[in-house]
């Protein structure tokens, strides 16, 4: 009796129909995989080193086709996916705290000193055998209908990336570990000084900070952030807030407060 090919697609966690791929983006679920009873012995494997390399360049393609600049590869993020892949092919544990580690314990461990780390993982099985192209087709283009794994590869603050792909020999399954990073040296810091005689109020993002008269602060942040200035507290909470600015790396802002609200000048 001949033997059907036999292949799955699944998606955070939905079976599909087609190839074998299985995603997960958040949470702290691990899964221990299980290949069939009546699998065939694995076909021979593409080049991982070319897989690895396709699912770069596709990436790339993807955040360029979005409007988002090009990531570069990392050295040190690409060597804390090789073992992480290599740990998920060996052990055929599937998740991303799989080895009891988070991704930004990975990164560090290899001194990579980060200001944004995201991950996306990824498995991959079929009887027959991948093409290199297929393969890194598959794992990209099932991330990119993700909406988790989608953000992290679209997420325009991060500037770097390293990709791993490996598999083990005996069930046939292929891992995919894909780390984004940006580094802590470009992380984005500016200044807000009061000038006036009374209290400012402010909100980086989501957070509130209060300034008195004569003072400054610096922040550091590794998002380029939205700074809305409030009403003074006790006004109601109705009242129009003030201007927004988004401060580039290095920026100094003076703030003078009056009857007409918050003036604001670079210094």
């Amino acid at each position: 009796m001949s033997r059907q090919p036999s292949t799955l697609l699944v998606v955070a966690g939905l079976l599909l129909p087609a190839t074998a791929i299985a995603q997960t983006h958040d949470g702290e679920h691990v899964e221990v995989l299980t290949p069939p009873a009546d699998a065939p012995p694995p076909p021979p494997a593409p080049d991982l080193g070319r897989v690895t390399q396709l699912i770069v360049e596709r990436t790339n393609q993807f955040r360029k086709s979005e409007g988002r600049p090009e990531v570069a590869l990392n050295d040190k993020l690409a060597a804390a996916a090789k073992g992480f892949a290599d740990y998920m092919a060996g052990t055929l544990r599937y998740g991303h705290t799989a080895d009891g580690n988070k991704p930004a314990d990975r990164v560090a461990k290899q001194g990579y000193e980060y200001c944004l780390i995201a991950e996306n993982i990824a498995y991959a099985y079929k009887s027959t055998a991948f093409t290199a192209e297929d393969l890194a087709k598959q794992f990209v283009e099932g991330w990119e209908k993700s909406p988790g794994h989608r953000k992290n590869m679209l997420d325009p603050d991060v500037t770097e990336t390293g990709v791993a792909v490996a598999r083990n020999p005996e069930s046939g399954f292929f891992f995919a570990v894909q780390m984004f990073g940006r580094s802590k040296s470009l992380a984005i810091e500016f200044r807000i000084t009061n000038r006036s005689g009374e209290a400012i109020r402010y909100r980086v993002d989501e957070q509130t900070f209060d300034l008195p008269p004569r003072y400054a602060r610096t922040h550091q942040t590794c998002r380029t952030p939205d700074v809305t200035f409030l009403p003074p507290e006790g006004q109601a909470e109705s009242a129009k807030p003030g201007p927004t600015i988004r401060p580039k790396n290095g920026e100094r802002f003076a703030v003078e407060a009056g009857t007409g609200g918050v003036k604001i000048s670079k210094e």
